[in-house]
């Protein structure tokens, strides 16, 4: 019986750690677009700014949904759907 070739832990710490990082950096800037889209919307509409900042929550809780469920049908070490990212 031979045994499976696993990979080391530092491969699995530097993936998981690749992947956090990626993830992380789409869902702030996802916030940051949203939200600014949302102040260009809600300025001449005179809406208040917290549906801006709602408008920005929602997109980056929509992008951290995305990131995770790309981890499962993608790269792992990615949060794009985009194969070979």
């Amino acid at each position: 019986m031979s045994t499976p070739d696993l990979p080391s832990a530092d491969t699995i710490v530097k993936t998981a750690s690749a992947y956090a990082r990626d993830l992380l950096e789409r869902v702030l800037t996802t916030f940051v677009q949203s939200f600014i889209a949302g102040i260009v919307v809600t300025q001449p509409l005179n809406g208040p700014m917290w549906y801006a900042a709602g408008a920005g929550g929602v997109g980056a809780a929509l992008s951290l949904v995305k990131g995770i469920a790309a981890r499962w049908w993608g790269v792992v070490n990615s949060a794009s759907l985009a194969k070979g990212v």
